[in-house]
């Protein structure tokens, strides 16, 4: 027998219902999706237990925080030695401006998603701090017209 985790139909409506709202009870999940609550916690549970369901999290409004201008940045580095790379993430991963922060492959070297409250905020955050590093070689600041459909 396999360890091997198999998602079927019910699990998905499962995981498609959490991924709407977390916060559901068990006895509002288990009606959604046609099941009575005991067996509905016990697939809740292998879904976790298994790493399917990795957290729950409140989805905060930035504007709230004082952080309503979100710009994506896409950095190109000079460096490819391992330290000035660990250093370099090290860094921005540091940043509380930095809401995300990803090493591609290709072209750019690593994308940056950074909150902050106004553009003169994101120029301090781009001309005092990353523009510093001796890692970064070239970056592009992108400004979001209109959000059309966001991840979770």
């Amino acid at each position: 027998m396999s360890n091997e985790l198999r998602i079927d139909a019910i699990d998905r409506d499962i995981l498609f219902h959490l991924s709407q709202d977390g916060r559901l009870t068990n006895v509002e999940l288990a009606a959604r999706i046609g099941l009575t609550p005991p067996p509905c916690l016990r697939r809740v549970k292998r879904l976790e237990d298994h790493g399917v369901i990795t957290g729950y999290k409140a989805m905060i409004d930035p504007e709230a925080l004082g952080r309503g201008l979100e710009v994506l940045i896409d950095v190109d580095i000079y460096a490819n030695d391992r330290q000035t790379v660990e250093e370099f993430e090290t860094t921005i991963a540091s940043y509380e401006e930095v809401t995300e922060f990803r090493r591609m492959y290709g072209r750019p070297d690593y994308f940056m998603r950074v909150s902050v409250a106004d553009h003169a905020s994101y120029e301090a955050f781009a001309v005092g701090k990353l523009s510093g590093l001796p890692a970064v070689h070239r970056y592009t600041s992108h400004l979001t017209m209109k959000k059309i459909k966001t991840g979770q």
